[in-house]
């Protein structure tokens, strides 16, 4: 039997709301020790953001991009997967869509989160990709 996506993803996922401001979602990465969040506006998934995207898409452009809503700047064209999707299916749509991450949904509601490395962990833990991805971060 295939494995699932239920049984590598990380859940639950850490979300803010789209009012957020990016000070606050900087914050949340920190004190979560995580480079994404679920963007999510009255419970349903509206997008995703990275440390990247603040950097790239706000800090870079605005010194002032503190005080700017997540909903401005997060990616909200979303590839998603559902718990019950194969882990091989997972591979290949960020493959297909060059991502690392995929918020996992029931619904439009998010429950997990599934990334490149959670999969490298599974696949081969003997892998470089699994050897960084499992390693506590750096402080």
């Amino acid at each position: 039997m295939a494995q699932k996506v239920r049984d590598v993803m990380t859940s639950p996922p850490v979300t803010v709301s789209a009012d957020t401001t990016l000070r606050e979602v900087a914050q949340t990465m920190r004190d979560t020790d995580i480079g994404t969040v679920v963007v999510t506006r009255n419970g349903d998934v509206l997008g995703v953001v990275t440390d990247r995207d603040m950097v790239v898409r706000a800090f870079a452009e605005d010194g002032a991009a503190g005080s700017q809503r997540v909903e401005d700047i997060c990616s909200s064209e979303l590839v998603t997967v559902t718990p019950d999707t194969d882990a091989d299916d997972a591979v290949q749509l960020m493959r297909r869509h060059a991502v690392r991450r995929l918020p996992v949904v029931d619904g439009n509601r998010p429950v997990g989160v599934v990334s490149i490395g959670d999969l490298a962990v599974d696949r081969d833990r003997k892998s470089a990709l699994a050897d960084i991805s499992a390693a506590p971060p750096n402080t």
